[in-house]
């Protein structure tokens, strides 16, 4: 990522646009952090392949569409605030609009039409910063604005549904990971009826678990699902690992990824929403499922390819360590348990 001095240029000015947006005062200031980032990721998912160049340009057109949606709400909000007041009572509040503006800019559901399609034009570092960086600013903002309406019920259980759905029929991995991301971001804005400590705490371990797949995928060069048959087997632990971090992910118990699914649950129970943690609960068994799919046939077939006409399946010592951290769940369930 960092070969050229333009992408360490573009690189920090990426970062710079979230710290603006989520350290502003004001949603001017806000918008023109996300601006910056915006204008900052562009570059850095354009490429020489067509579909990379299909990928910046969906992402530039929805994010363009979303910043020009939530700078007209802020003039209208900073013009009429006395309107705004009256009108936060009703149904459709001036904060709904800003939510809706920052939930294109999430690929929340149901706004989440570009998301899969970028994940699938761009490299998996890209896909990387996609899934974890990019959300932090928008996340934060809707942090400010984000309450339990029904509006915002409906956008967690679409989500958590569009992302257990429609990963069913997937044999890209690439589609996977986006379908996965969108139903794990429905349980980050659960986390956010909450309070900060619960979404935070969710998205830190999402991202933790989501770099150790994805630099194993960018290491191994998967792209697609049968490529996983035939990853070598010279070392037995390495398709266990890299599983365990799909189940981890899905937040099997007891791996490290079901202690912040754990933590939501909890929060969601004693805030008397106990109907909206079994939907999340039972839409992340279906993620699960297809999880599996992929763990199954490949863990079960050996591969007898010579490793000279496979040479990029070697597991650094970095990746194997990242991986077995999603065991640590074992010995940490007890003493959560004890703590809670």
């Amino acid at each position: 990522m960092f070969n050229y001095p333009v992408r360490v240029l573009f690189s920090g000015s990426l970062v710079l646009g979230t710290l603006i947006a989520a350290s502003s005062n004001m949603w001017f200031g806000a918008w023109v952090g996300l601006e910056l980032n915006l204008l900052s990721f562009i570059p850095l998912l354009s490429g020489k392949s067509m579909m990379a160049s299909e990928a910046a340009l969906k992402y530039f057109l929805t994010q363009a569409l979303a910043s020009i949606f939530l700078f007209s709400t802020i003039l209208f909000y900073l013009t009429y605030f006395k309107l705004c007041l009256q009108i936060q009572s009703g149904t459709f509040s001036i904060f709904t609009m800003f939510t809706t503006a920052l939930l294109i800019k999430l690929g929340a559901a149901p706004f989440h039409f570009w998301f899969p399609g970028v994940m699938e034009g761009s490299t998996w570092m890209n896909n990387l910063i996609l899934m974890t960086w990019q959300k932090v600013a928008p996340i934060i903002l809707m942090s400010y604005v984000f309450c339990g309406n029904l509006f915002a019920y409906s956008v967690i259980i679409l989500s958590v549904l569009v992302g257990a759905i429609g990963g069913l029929n997937q044999t890209s991995l690439r589609k996977i990971m986006a379908y996965s991301s969108i139903n794990h971001l429905g349980w980050i804005l659960s986390g956010l009826l909450l309070s900060n400590l619960f979404w935070f705490s969710y998205f830190l371990f999402y991202c933790f678990l989501s770099y150790s797949l994805i630099s194993l995928f960018h290491q191994l060069h998967l792209s697609q699902l049968h490529q996983l048959f035939v990853i070598s087997d010279s070392n037995n632990f390495s398709k266990i690992f890299l599983f365990c971090n799909f189940l981890s992910l899905g937040g099997l118990p007891p791996f490290i990824g079901f202690l912040p699914k754990w933590l939501i649950i909890q929060g969601l129970v004693a805030q008397s929403l106990t109907m909206l943690a079994v939907i999340c609960t039972t839409m992340t068994l279906i993620v699960l499922f297809y999880y599996l799919r992929v763990f199954f046939p490949s863990i079960l077939l050996t591969s007898a390819m010579p490793k000279w006409l496979n040479p990029s399946t070697s597991w650094g010592s970095m990746n194997t360590a990242l991986a077995s951290i999603s065991l640590l769940g074992l010995p940490l369930f007890p003493v959560v348990y004890m703590l809670s």
